[in-house]
This record gives structure tokens, sequence and C-alpha cells, in this order.
């Protein structure tokens, strides 16, 4: 089939039509762009206000957490509910509020905490903590505490190797800023932290 040329047109008149793909390409690349500032914008989000990735630094809470693991940090739980006992927390450190430290909370503002050569009792009761290995445990005593109000007593879990409440005191509420709550590598400890 032959095309027919206008009687009215001339070679020179003809005006050159965009091609479909040049025409097409400017939307999809929009689209993507919206997309990306998106997917930005919640990562950002989350990340800021709900979920931060750390990475953990030495060995004071063996087993439960290893030197360099990566967790994610819940920074709004608190805002939802209480600290409990037994939550492993990340706060800024007393003696020094630009490091951060990761422990577990072993007393709540008013408990009785004492240590006798390493059991730990929580007024007066001895607390089970089947998340220290004997291998992890030392014999190291500490004189009963009264844990101030909006304070936590805190321990970490290789007590041989903790810098922790017996060193630095009680943390202040205001100083604890996650949950550890997920870890995500190495891959063979992927999952929920208890």
């Amino acid at each position: 089939m032959t095309e027919l040329a206008s009687p009215t047109s001339s070679p020179a008149a003809q005006v050159s039509k965009p091609s479909p793909i040049a025409s097409r390409s400017f939307p999809v690349f929009s689209v993507w762009l919206r997309d990306l500032i998106i997917s930005l914008a919640i990562s950002a989000f989350i990340i800021i206000f709900l979920y931060q990735p750390v990475k953990v630094e030495g060995t004071s809470m063996m087993p439960s957490l290893d030197d360099q693991e990566r967790i994610f940090v819940n920074k709004f739980v608190y805002r939802l509910e209480s600290i409990q006992r037994g939550d492993i927390v990340v706060f800024r450190y007393p003696r020094d509020p630009s490091k951060s430290f990761i422990k577990r909370v072993i007393g709540l503002a008013g408990d009785r905490i004492r240590i006798e050569a390493g059991q730990v009792f929580v007024n007066g009761e001895p607390l089970e903590e089947d998340y220290v290995p004997r291998a992890y445990a030392d014999e190291r005593s500490y004189p009963e505490q009264v844990v101030p109000d909006n304070s936590y007593f805190v321990l970490g879990d290789h007590r041989t190797m903790s810098n922790d409440s017996r060193d630095f005191g009680p943390v202040a509420a205001s100083y604890i800023y996650g949950k550890a709550v997920f870890g995500y590598w190495p891959m063979d400890k992927m999952g929920r932290v208890h």
C-alpha cells in the first residue's frame, strides 16, 4: 500500500512527530523519580522515628548479642509501653552521653537490687537469668541499692566483661532511647532479640 501525500503539503512543510519511545520516557522517568522520593521519605521516617539499625560493638552482651552483630532498635516502643525487666535497651552512656551502650534491664524504679557472689537479688528474691551462661557469670558482689525514680538498673549478659550499673549506677529513663528488637546480621542470628 502506497501512502499518498496531501495536495497542500510539501515535504518542507511536514512536521515530524516525536517518536512514541521519546514521548513515553519522560512520564516513566517522572513516575520512577516520584516513587524513589516517596521510598526515601518513608525510609527516613522509619529510621528517624521508629527503627534504627545499629552495630553492636563489644562482647558485654554475649551470647545474646555478639560483637559486630547488626540489630534494629525500636525507638518508638517506649512511648506506647513502659520499660520492663529483661528488656535489652540502648541508652546514652551516663559518663559520656556522646556514646551509646546496650544492656539488659534488671531493676525498675523502686526495686531493691543486690548481688551476692554473682547472684542477683531483686526485692530479696533471686533473679532467674537463663540468658547468662555459667561461663559468663562472675563472683562479683554489689551492695543493696534502691533504684531511684525514673531510673533503671542495667547489666550486661557477659558479666565478667561488662561495664554496667555496677560501675556507673542506675540509668535515667531520659537516657534510654530504644529497645533492641530484631537481629538481621549475621544471617544465622537473624530473628527477634530476647
